[in-house]
């Protein structure tokens, strides 16, 4: 048994099943075993460590709570140490198509629990690309979350200042619900005011100008991701990757893996014997590590991460392989720390410069699996959302809805004229990253008319009681707060911001006008919407 640590009675899982309730009512999530599920061992892949925990880590806690059924918890590389998954007492885990080649880890069973059909969704942990490495070798997704906004509370720490809960999924569609179940649980870190919830119309795509390590098959197929991107209308454009790389060393060649110590360190020292031979050296080798040099590298990752976020002003995001290529079985056994270096060079800084990061299939290279990584700024999850979604569906493929928006502030603005989507002033609010939400009606009791002005800009006015209105067509966006206070900041008059009432009689955020200058303007009432009234020539 090298996918499952522990499994469940199938009857108990087929009576929870047809009991669920909730939105992800009945979906099977399989548990990497470093994540507590009450009355389940946790073991991080060492039988000698294995405690029983009374409660659900919150993660898995908030999953079974929107109907999720555990099905089991998954193998792992040892206290979540190695990128290969063969790094298991429970046996190595193997890719899933070709099992002579390694599956990806930490997060293995995880990702191959989904990626068989045996979970709809599972949990992983990220720390230097666990969550995201097994995602790109078995096709499947990966979203590794900004540090902190999902609560690593029940979670075995392998670096606890850079660990995070991830979800895996066959699509992003899936995995974003899954996603937007454990941000609405609050995590240790609060969102910002001025959050961006939608990529632009045309992104910029920032891609490294030299891929080191990157087998050439491998760079063929990342090269056809690059151009759909480019075909969907983002413009690319090409970073030094210097900074990023020599982050990612830092990971393990200097004075950070210190953290990994701290986490078990204690245990491994009392139980060599317990521990993997690869993951005890590692470990150990941190133990003697001076807090000076802690203190000088921990200074140099600043230096390097403001040398690489200033490398990618004007980009939304950054694409990368995920993996440079996937070694067998016997190449990681031949060179075990060397090969599992190698599959971290373009994850392993991630979390070190605190990005979030989603990891989507983009077709195969050779018979291989391969797999892209997008990139983004601490709490623009929903920017490299959107974009992966075009890798993976195509432009415009875009979820409605987007996990950030269940845990971030956000405000909503109904419009009707100029800023519809596709009318000339839409920008104003995409550059804001606004979400478009879909089109909404209003109650039956306002009128509309045309204003003399460059762009022309729709009134729409609420009428008394005994005067006549329609129902008047508008859309919905979401919006950070700041962004909102930018936007309204810049309302040129006669517009205004008020509420409006819409025919299901809530009412909302909305564009309103003065009353005068909407009577000095051309009654279009009739045509119900500003867009119907352009479409039949009403507005000159």
């Amino acid at each position: 048994m090298t996918v499952w640590i522990h499994r469940p009675p199938e009857d108990s899982i087929a009576a929870q099943i047809a009991t669920a309730r909730g939105e992800l009512a009945g979906l099977r999530l399989a548990v990497k075993d470093n994540v507590d599920v009450a009355e389940m061992p946790t073991t991080a892949g060492c039988p000698e460590f294995a405690y029983t925990p009374e409660r659900d880590a919150p993660a898995v806690a908030a999953l079974r709570a929107a109907g999720a059924v555990v099905v089991g918890k998954t193998n792992l590389d040892q206290f979540a140490t190695g990128l290969v998954g063969t790094r298991s007492p429970y046996g190595a885990v193997r890719d899933l198509r070709r099992p002579e080649f390694v599956s990806g880890g930490s997060s293995s069973g995880s990702a191959i629990a989904v990626a068989s059909g045996e979970a709809d969704i599972a949990i992983g942990t990220d720390t230097a690309g666990s969550g995201r490495v097994p995602a790109a070798f078995q096709g499947i997704v990966g979203i590794k979350p900004t540090v902190g906004v999902v609560s690593t509370e029940g979670v075995v720490p392998a670096c606890r200042s850079y660990d995070c809960v991830t979800i895996f999924a066959a699509d992003v569609q899936l995995a974003n619900r899954a996603m937007g179940v454990l941000a609405a649980d609050a995590g240790a870190r609060a969102w910002p005011a001025d959050v961006r919830f939608a990529a632009p119309p045309e992104p910029v795509v920032a891609i490294f100008d030299a891929l080191p390590d990157l087998d050439p098959l491998w760079h063929n197929a990342f090269d056809r991701a690059v151009a759909r991107l480019r075909e969907s209308g983002a413009r690319i454009v090409t970073v030094d990757p210097e900074p990023f790389l020599a982050a990612a060393r830092l990971l393990y060649d200097g004075a950070l893996v210190a953290e990994r110590y701290a986490a078990v360190g204690e245990f491994v020292d009392a139980r060599p014997d317990a521990v993997d031979p690869t993951v005890g050296a590692i470990i150990r080798t941190a133990r003697d590590i001076p807090a000076h040099r802690l203190v000088s590298d921990l200074a140099a990752l600043q230096r390097l991460r403001a040398r690489a976020l200033a490398s990618l002003d004007g980009a939304d995001v950054l694409l990368t392989p995920t993996a440079p290529g996937q070694p067998t079985i016997a190449e990681v056994a031949a060179d075990p720390i060397g090969v599992n270096s190698r599959l971290g060079v373009y994850t392993n800084f991630c979390n070190l410069f605190d990005l979030c990061a989603v990891a989507v299939p983009a077709g195969t290279a050779g018979d291989a699996q391969f797999g892209v990584t997008v990139l983004a700024r601490p709490f623009e999850d929903a920017v490299a959302l959107d974009i992966a979604s075009r890798i993976t569906h195509g432009d415009n493929a875009a979820p409605e809805t987007v996990w950030p928006l269940r845990a971030a502030p956000s405000h909503e603005l109904i419009v009707f004229g100029a800023h519809l989507r596709g009318q000339p002033l839409a920008h104003q609010l995409t550059g804001l990253g606004a979400r478009w939400a879909g089109p909404v009606r209003t109650a039956s009791r306002y009128r509309l008319a045309a204003l003399d002005t460059a762009p022309a800009k729709p009134a729409v006015t609420r009428q008394p009681d005994d005067i006549a209105g329609v129902a008047v067509a508008g859309e919905r966006w979401l919006l950070a707060p700041a962004a909102l206070g930018r936007f309204l900041a810049q309302l040129p008059a006669p517009m205004q911001l008020g509420a409006v009432e819409l025919d299901d009689g809530t009412w909302h955020t909305a564009f309103g006008c003065d009353g005068v200058a909407a009577q000095a303007g051309k009654d279009i009432s009739e045509y119900g919407g500003w867009k119907a009234a352009l479409a039949a020539g009403a507005v000159g």
